[in-house]
């Protein structure tokens, strides 16, 4: 973890957002998240729809309980329209009542519900 994980190129500017999501603090549940979270086992249509409502890359941390989300998207992205679009496509629906029996949330919460924005209070700056 200490060598850091490499960004995927960009040829556009982009946008991030940060959110953050507890999950039950159950260590089976936990390793079930995980897994169904791996390359193996994550939904393909999940990931499609991701990209369709224009995300460039959506990455998913982990400590403990505690998850982080980033999301790259273009400088044009509005979340509020494709937050609303994902919920519409094919299983999402689906797949926020699978993973719902994971995090602490309610169990008809939709994505956009259950994580959080973070705030960005530092950077580097110019």
């Amino acid at each position: 973890m200490t060598e850091g994980y490499q960004q995927k190129p960009c040829s556009c500017q982009v946008k991030r957002y940060v959110q953050t999501m507890d999950l039950k603090d159950e260590p089976e549940l936990i390793a079930r998240y995980r897994k169904a979270h791996s390359r193996e086992e994550s939904w393909p249509e999940i990931r499609e729809g991701i990209r369709q409502v224009g995300i460039l890359e959506m990455e998913v941390y982990i400590i403990g309980q505690r998850l982080v989300m980033i999301v790259d998207a273009p400088l044009d992205f509005d979340w509020d329209k494709a937050m609303s679009r994902l919920a519409t496509l094919p299983r999402q629906a689906e797949w926020e009542a699978f993973v719902a029996q994971f995090q602490k949330c309610e169990a008809t919460a939709t994505s956009d519900e259950k994580w959080q924005m973070m705030e960005r209070i530092f950077h580097l700056y110019d």
